[in-house]
């Protein structure tokens, strides 16, 4: 099921029916009734799957005729397991787990072939024997019996020899290097007859062979070639056998791994509690008390803080959210997102109530990376990965937009993400979480009907700062940045000098701008001995030009037009 769930993520549904049935699929194995007892059930399926191995990886290597003796057994251990999935699944008349139950069949056929052919421990390689089963087949019994029978022809032989020859301490015995052999020890071989062949001298004794026991040792030699290419012979059988009911297997494969799914998303929703989300066309995305289903199982130390979220096509289209660095703007928005998806993957959710639409898309732009190898920095790849958004987003869309405009100077970026938020709000339409450190935006809400402002709450003490984690209306003009550079270990001294730098700026931006000095008033008489340095046309031509721009023949051309006019207002002109 691993698989199939990989795919549900990437390919989740549309069509609220069929989300439905998946829904009423994983309810029916977490909620309790009267008349069903669904822990009693899940367990039980439970422990049915837990038998069945990776079918689908099995199949297809038999396909390509890669798949080895263990390999059929373990398709054998799945296939026992079949019996009782069906019968638990013949007792509920629930619509997605019946339609599963008639998809899988039980292969008894092929059951019983793999039952008779393959051993219950087979071999990794298939070319040395050892993974046919006794009385499977009747001539490779026979030559197992020559095989087998070795060891009492050797004890035979060996009482026999010791009573022709005297010797009583002699053996025989094998090696794969030197075969068989007649081990006599060194005190007696002056008793070894002369038709004994010297074979190996060791060092408290020396080894012999016999004609009778060489010719014992190619009986059994050839038996045991013969058993080997037997066996692989009656094991590509077998494997050609399930190759030709590839197909009937392969669906069954492909039921087991939506009910692996269905189950695993029920065990899920029975550990944490989940609730099954209502769906509605209605273009609108509700949910109370959410909580994102990873970060809330790793927290440790502390509790997860559930936010709430609506989003609709009217007056909850887009939403700024503004609030400190780590207090969770970014889970929050993922986890909408996470949840959006769940739902239409028909699995019920970490929330207290969720009524949901399906959505054709969602698009995020999260976090910070770049291309070297392409030579895109790091604000390149999010403005292409922006304009993909605003390219393919439609107004049944989510989108998800975090820090936008961040990776260049603060108007450049600022204008960025105004400019982003105007497009997707007037434009595409499309149900909007943007978060930003730009205050300024939130000045939008009283823009646009469609636009709402909200932040994260936080309460301070003092210069402690306690983030809430909260999500709350309205927006705020607070990041408290070097409250998380404090928090990241720098330097106590870079802090307080950034906290003085900080204030500096805060003060200057407030204070309105100094006043130019007034020029005095001219005294009596000398109105018109301090005649202003231009005149009105001239400040205003030179007011409009723009220098960094203009080449030297424009600017030429402008110098020689502001020296006409300056000769005109002096009455000095020709």
């Amino acid at each position: 099921g691993a698989r199939q769930l990989r795919q549900w993520v990437e390919v989740p549904l549309l069509d609220t029916a069929r989300i439905t049935l998946r829904q009423q699929a994983i309810g029916y194995m977490v909620l309790e009734s009267q008349t069903h007892n669904a822990t009693q059930f899940r367990t039980r399926l439970g422990e049915a799957l837990g038998e069945i191995t990776d079918l689908e990886r099995i199949l297809s290597r038999i396909e390509v005729g890669s798949a080895n003796a263990r390999d059929l057994a373990a398709l054998r251990t799945a296939l026992r397991a079949l019996p009782q999935v069906k019968q638990l699944l013949s007792e509920c008349n629930e619509g997605l787990l019946h339609t599963l139950d008639t998809r899988i069949a039980l292969h008894q056929d092929l059951l019983e072939e793999l039952e008779r052919g393959i051993v219950d421990d087979p071999p990794f390689t298939v070319r040395e024997g050892g993974m046919i089963r006794k009385g499977f087949n009747a001539e490779l019994d026979e030559v197992h019996d020559i095989a087998e029978n070795n060891n009492k022809w050797m004890a035979d032989f060996e009482q026999r020899i010791k009573d022709q020859t005297g010797i009583k301490n002699l053996k025989v015995g094998y090696n794969k290097v030197f075969g068989y052999y007649i081990e006599v020890s060194k005190g007696q071989i002056s008793q070894v007859p002369d038709s004994f062949i010297r074979k190996q001298t060791l060092v408290n004794g020396e080894r012999y062979i016999v004609p009778e026991l060489k010719a014992f040792e190619n009986k059994i030699l050839s038996a045991r070639e013969k058993i080997q290419q037997l066996e692989y012979y009656l094991f590509n059988q077998i494997r050609q056998d399930v190759r030709d009911h590839l197909v009937e297997v392969q669906e069954t494969a492909r039921a087991l791994g939506e009910l692996d799914v269905l189950y695993s998303l029920s065990m899920a929703a029975f550990k944490g509690s989940y609730v099954c989300p209502r769906l509605n066309n209605r273009q609108e995305i509700t949910i109370k008390d959410g909580k994102h289903p990873v970060v809330e199982k790793l927290l440790e130390r502390e509790l997860f803080v559930p936010n709430d979220v609506h989003l609709n096509c009217t007056d909850e289209r887009l939403i700024i959210l503004t609030g400190p660095n780590m207090a969770g703007k970014s889970t929050y928005m993922r986890q909408v997102a996470l949840l959006t998806l769940m739902a239409q993957m028909g699995s019920f959710i970490p929330a207290r109530e969720a009524d949901i639409c399906p959505v054709d898309r969602i698009f995020t732009r999260v976090g910070a990376s770049d291309d070297l190898a392409t030579g895109q920095s790091t604000f390149m790849v999010e403005m292409n990965e922006v304009a993909n958004i605003l390219k393919y987003a439609t107004s049944r869309s989510l989108i998800i937009l975090d820090e936008v405009g961040r990776g260049t100077s603060t108007y450049d970026g600022m204008s960025i993400a105004r400019a982003v938020v105007e497009y997707i709000n007037d434009k595409i339409r499309a149900k909007t979480l943007f978060a930003t450190h730009y205050h300024e935006l939130i000045e939008l809400e009283k823009l646009d009907p469609g636009i709402r402002n909200y932040s994260v709450a936080v309460k301070e003490k003092g210069h402690d700062v306690v983030f809430l984690r909260r999500i709350v209306p309205g927006g705020t003009d607070r990041s408290y940045g070097i409250h998380v550079a404090r928090l990241a270990g720098l330097p106590e001294k870079v802090v307080k000098r950034a906290d003085e730098l900080l204030e500096e700026y805060t003060s200057q931006g407030a204070a309105p701008a100094p006043a130019a000095k007034a020029a005095p008033a001219p005294k009596k008489g000398q109105e018109d001995l301090q005649p202003s340095l231009f005149g009105d046309v001239i400040g205003d031509t030179l007011r409009s030009l723009d220098v960094m721009t203009m080449t030297p023949l424009e600017a030429l051309n402008t110098l020689y037009k502001l020296q006409e006019e300056a000769k005109r207002e002096r009455g000095q002109a020709e």
